[in-house]
């Protein structure tokens, strides 16, 4: 039995010197901005209180979060690892524990936020040769950037994915989606996803990838309003002269369209729609490189 069982991923936090130059990225990248008490938050129009958080400081990842839905859950996790429960000063108040993983890196636990209503847009209507749904109208796309609703996962690169996976799986109660082993059948990385019983989620909201690379954030995925939305997000970021990384593609594992793209810092960013949901009872899967790499399509 787990602690607890985060309910979602809440927000993933950077430092960087120049918060008015983060701001016109994530601006760009399709965020609404907040400056409170010295820290720039990035809002996204699921209602919660933030997703994108940057403080002053030298520039990287400073950790990431994730969401419970009881006070007792919060007790619960600060009791395991001898840490206080604070109430957070931040946008959405509420309470927050902050633990810290296997590597070191910052893991906040918030619960009992306050939410905004959800600004969510109409389901695009497509024409397809079985079904015809968009009558006597035409597809019109503005310019400008891409509408980020959510944050959906983060990836992070870590020494020992053994000593991780358990560390995660014990404090939070995360289920294995896809188990990644090289030739020799070792497991080196695995997309987990949240436990909410019957009631589906991403096949991914975090990603544990050994590796001798860099230790923390490998990247954090930002869940647009669909396949139009993130190719006007990909056009104008081009003509924001932003640094492109990667795609735009489908995955194989998770099923995601995707594109990647760079703060200023060189933090890796994604926008992705369409991915795969599951429920607790969908069995894990063991995958090897290919799979790990491979996508279904690429531009």
């Amino acid at each position: 039995m787990s602690i607890a069982k985060i309910e979602d991923i809440a927000f993933v936090r950077f430092n960087a010197p120049d918060l008015a130059e983060m701001c016109s990225f994530i601006e760009d990248f399709g965020f609404s901005s907040l400056l409170h008490d010295g820290k720039l938050y990035g809002r996204g129009a699921d209602g919660s209180p933030y997703l994108h958080v940057t403080e002053p400081g030298s520039p990287g990842f400073a950790g990431v979060g994730f969401r419970v839905s009881s006070r007792a859950e919060l007790e619960a996790l600060a009791e395991r690892d001898a840490v206080p429960v604070v109430n957070s000063s931040a946008p959405g108040g509420g309470a927050v524990v902050r633990l810290h993983d296997p590597d070191g890196n910052s893991v906040d636990v918030v619960g009992e936020q306050e939410f905004a209503p959800a600004k969510l847009l109409p389901p695009a209507l497509v024409n397809s040769p079985g079904e015809r749904r968009r009558l006597r109208s035409s597809v019109r796309i503005s310019a400008g950037a891409s509408s980020v609703y959510r944050l959906g996962h983060v990836v992070l690169n870590v020494r020992d994915f053994a000593v991780s996976e358990a560390w995660y799986k014990e404090r939070f109660g995360l289920l294995t989606s896809d188990q990644v082993e090289n030739e020799e059948g070792k497991p080196y990385g695995a997309f987990l996803r949240c436990d909410r019983g019957d009631i589906p989620t991403d096949h991914h909201t975090l990603f544990l990838l050994q590796s001798s690379e860099q230790l923390g954030l490998n990247h954090a995925a930002f869940e647009v309003v669909g396949f139009d939305d993130l190719m006007r997000g990909h056009s104008y970021l081009k003509a924001r002269n932003r640094q492109h990384a990667w795609g735009v593609g489908r995955h194989l594992l998770g099923s995601a369209i995707f594109d990647y793209w760079q703060d200023p810092w060189g933090n890796v960013v994604e926008h992705w729609t369409d991915g795969d949901l599951f429920i607790s009872a969908d069995q894990p899967n063991v995958v090897g490189d290919k799979e790990l790499i491979g996508t279904l399509w690429m531009t």
